[in-house]
């Protein structure tokens, strides 16, 4: 295995996930959402939001999946 983080064994690149993403970006079934803790901004009390890492933006279930 690689000591690289986001690196398996295979040499593939796992897509980075933020607390509060559902799934990975991409994944069928799913869409991106605003953040509920910060509102979009990527900002919760003049510090990054942890929630979504500073995005803005989570990935959240859709449609029942």
């Amino acid at each position: 295995m690689s000591d690289q983080p986001g690196k398996t064994g295979t040499g593939a690149t796992q897509p980075k996930l933020n607390p509060g993403d559902e799934a990975a970006p991409g994944t069928p079934g799913t869409g991106e959402d605003i953040c509920a803790d910060c509102g979009g901004s990527g900002r919760v009390k003049g510090q990054e939001c942890q929630t979504c890492s500073g995005t803005g933006k989570v990935t959240k279930a859709i449609g029942g999946a």
